[in-house]
């Protein structure tokens, strides 16, 4: 394996990549009547789309935001990386949130034809994603078989603002401000410079379902424990995926407590790829062939290869 690889990722990137990865943040604005903007803000779960690295928000005509931005546009996002499956009791039960970013900006109605166009293309994107899970080959489809769709398909969440019978207003999300806050709690403020330059990886959209697909197969976390003992030298009883990108994966593993002794404790660890994967396919083989690695490597150990 290459060293160093995790440092080719840039902060703007994971920042692009978390975004991307995402359908659904958390909308705040500013509390506001007749009589103009209050202190008190209000929050609420939209969905969104991404569109040239600016978001695109479906609020509905139901929500306090649609009132809010007529007095005052500033507003904030928060989206966070995915977590789908048994992640959310785990992440709760170790004290760790999953690293996330805090946007701020203005957010801007969309009047009639941008509108349109703005729905258009959202139709289109779901469609292409909907395309390419369907052309996945046989390797990717077999590790995202453990996965469920409904709740980590970024196509058919977003699939179900143009199926609803609930009316939406659209908004455009005018970037003031980007920060990253790693799964530790570490902030950094991104420039936006950094954020317009830096590019999503192809496999953003399909993170989720990718992640669901390797923590609910029990065959899958067994090879995580595998590829921790013989690329990281180590010893981990259990082993959870939280995120990946084109250099590798996050894993969160449960390894011995040095200060405790019998005890264990989860512990964040890195595996990188030998090569970049530019895109799904090239991960999941790169996966799969680090996989069979491991097994063979461990067979020699105990002297059955």
């Amino acid at each position: 394996m290459k060293s160093n690889r995790a440092a080719a990722l840039t902060v703007a990137d994971k920042c692009r990549n978390i975004l991307a990865a995402n359908w659904q943040c958390h909308l705040s604005t500013i509390k506001a009547d007749a009589k103009g903007s209050k202190e008190e803000i209000h929050t609420s779960k939209v969905n969104y789309m991404v569109k040239r690295g600016k978001p695109y928000l479906w609020i509905s005509e139901d929500d306090a935001h649609n009132v809010n931005t007529i007095i005052d546009e500033r507003g904030s996002l928060a989206v966070t990386t995915p977590f789908p499956g048994p992640l959310p009791r785990l992440l709760k039960s170790v004290k760790m949130l999953p690293s996330r970013i805090a946007l701020t900006g203005d957010v801007i109605l969309l009047k009639d034809k941008k509108a349109q166009v703005a729905s258009q293309k959202l139709e289109e994107l779901i469609h292409s994603e909907q395309k390419t899970v369907g052309e996945f080959s046989y390797t990717v489809r077999g590790i995202l078989s453990s996965a469920n769709p409904a709740v980590t398909s970024r196509s058919e969440n977003l699939l179900g603002l143009t199926n609803s019978h609930e009316n939406y207003n659209i908004y455009k999300f005018d970037l003031r401000s980007c920060t990253y806050v790693s799964s530790n709690g570490v902030t950094h403020e991104v420039a936006l410079k950094d954020l317009q330059t830096s590019k999503a990886d192809s496999i953003a959209p399909y993170t989720a379902m990718l992640i669901d697909g390797i923590n609910q197969s029990e065959s899958r976390r067994r090879a995580l424990v595998l590829l921790c003992f013989t690329n990281l030298n180590a010893h981990v009883r259990d082993a959870y995926i939280t995120s990946l990108d084109r250099e590798g994966i996050d894993v969160l593993g449960k390894v011995p407590n040095i200060s405790l002794d019998g005890q264990f404790q989860w512990k964040e660890l890195r595996l990188t790829f030998k090569e970049e994967a530019p895109d799904t396919e090239t991960l999941c083989r790169q996966l799969m062939e680090m996989e069979e690695e491991a097994i063979k490597k461990v067979s020699n150990y105990s002297g059955l290869g």
